[in-house]
């Protein structure tokens, strides 16, 4: 399934549904095939997804701090394992929402809800 973001402010956002679900679970709204975010509910849409978008930048910081403790400690070890070699190329929470993110911000300068 897909979810298909529509504003009057923007183009429509299509999202796979993981993320989509990811990110109206966020913002406090169901996994809904259906929803609507009004212009009053879309400055709490907002901090909930840059609260969400540095919490989950702050968890890579540390886990890459004690990765690079633990190499430090055992000099035999491999730069990249398999465990935070994969983290590289997977696709950040502020790389997804960005554009949700800005589909807001816009629905919120011309007063215009978002629905899906």
């Amino acid at each position: 399934m897909l979810y298909k973001f529509k504003s009057r402010a923007t183009a429509d956002l299509i999202m796979l549904e993981p993320n989509g679900r990811q990110v109206l679970q966020i913002i406090g709204k169901g996994d809904e095939p259906h929803g609507i975010i009004t212009v009053e509910q879309i400055p709490a849409a907002i901090d909930a997804l840059q609260r969400a978008v540095a919490e989950e930048e702050a968890r890579i910081a540390e886990a890459r701090r004690a990765a690079r403790q633990g190499r430090e400690g055992d000099a035999a070890a491999p730069e990249e394992d398999g465990e935070h070699a994969g983290a590289q190329d997977r696709v950040s929470l502020r790389q997804r929402a960005a554009p949700f993110i800005d589909m807001l911000r816009r629905s919120a300068a011309e007063e215009a809800d978002v629905v899906w």
